[in-house]
């Protein structure tokens, strides 16, 4: 019982500190691409700190949803946080199923963000809200088939993060499996579209035509608005935990002492590597237009969907 509270405590502070930080460092790429000195790296820490400093500034038209939503949208992605291991001996909780209930907890802080986002009687926000609920549906299947795919494996047989992990440091060099890399090219595309970036959404916006996760947040300031950032921010390592420590597995087993912070140090290099192509990404590419986003879901559908049919035929 003690150990468990030890991996809880170890697992949010973990979280908690370093997610801020991918924000950071894919802004600072951007501004250094763009010969801009840009932001510090630790910009968001201070943005957060100054916000929970702040009044908030709340609309008479809001009911208790929009006053209750910054703090069920973190407390739904903290208990998302807790089944997904940044370390796979970090994991608290083995059940099978729980990487169903993680994504589903994450989409339960989505709701009440789309809900938020009608309640205040905005346009922009009615108008980001709809936009948001569009993406996620089409978005959504290709995560649950790519789970499904990788869950089939004989050496998974699992929904379970901490049988998922296994299986993955069990493959070894067998990470380049042609059903992995198809999942993995799934995983990118829901990892963008999930965390609002571009080409699906620009985070950096604030025009009216080309809003959607903005819009939704826009009524919200000072303690609500930093709840917000610190959570969106989490959301986002948690996709990027994900990727990193299903695809890319190395320094994942570990034992107590010098072996958990040299596999700490694999993990931060290896989201640090994953931040860095997101960047990479956002810097050659422009904003899709709104009706060319179904078609980057459907390109994830379609490679979750190959990955799926592989493994029949590399499975076996």
């Amino acid at each position: 019982m003690l150990n468990r509270y030890l991996f809880m405590i170890l697992q949010l502070t973990i979280i908690i500190l370093l997610a801020p930080l991918v924000n950071g460092i894919i802004k600072k790429i951007k501004a250094t691409a763009q010969h801009r000195k840009g932001a510090p790296v630790l910009q968001l820490y201070f943005d957060i700190y100054k916000l929970f400093k702040k009044d908030m500034v709340v609309s008479g038209n809001s009911s208790w949803i929009f006053r209750a939503t910054p703090y069920i949208y973190f407390a739904s992605i903290i208990t998302a946080a807790l089944l997904i291991p940044v370390i796979p001996r970090l994991s608290s909780f083995s059940m099978a199923g729980d990487a169903i209930l993680a994504i589903y907890l994450l989409a339960l802080g989505r709701f009440f963000i789309v809900l938020s986002g009608l309640d205040t009687g905005s346009t922009f926000g009615g108008m980001g809200s709809s936009r948001e609920m569009m993406i996620s549906t089409l978005i959504e299947p290709s995560i649950i088939v790519a789970i499904f795919t990788i869950g089939l494996n004989p050496s998974v047989a699992s929904t379970s993060f901490k049988a998922i992990y296994s299986g993955s440091i069990q493959l070894g060099a067998g990470i380049i499996h042609p059903v992995y890399m198809l999942l993995l090219a799934a995983m990118f595309i829901v990892l963008i579209a999930e965390t609002s970036r571009i080409p699906v959404d620009d985070p950096a916006t604030h025009l009216e035509l080309t809003m959607v996760h903005e819009a939704m947040v826009l009524e919200y300031s000072g303690r609500y608005l930093a709840i917000i950032l610190l959570s969106s921010s989490i959301k986002q390592l948690l996709f990027i935990t994900m990727i990193v420590n299903i695809f890319l597995p190395f320094g994942n087993n570990f034992d107590f002492g010098a072996g958990f912070v040299l596999s700490l140090l694999f993990y931060v290099l290896k989201v640090v590597i994953v931040t860095v192509t997101v960047a990479s990404i956002e810097l050659g590419s422009v904003k899709l237009r709104l009706f060319s986003v179904p078609n980057l879901a459907a390109l994830a559908f379609i490679l979750s969907m190959l990955g799926f049919m592989s493994g029949f035929v590399f499975g076996r």
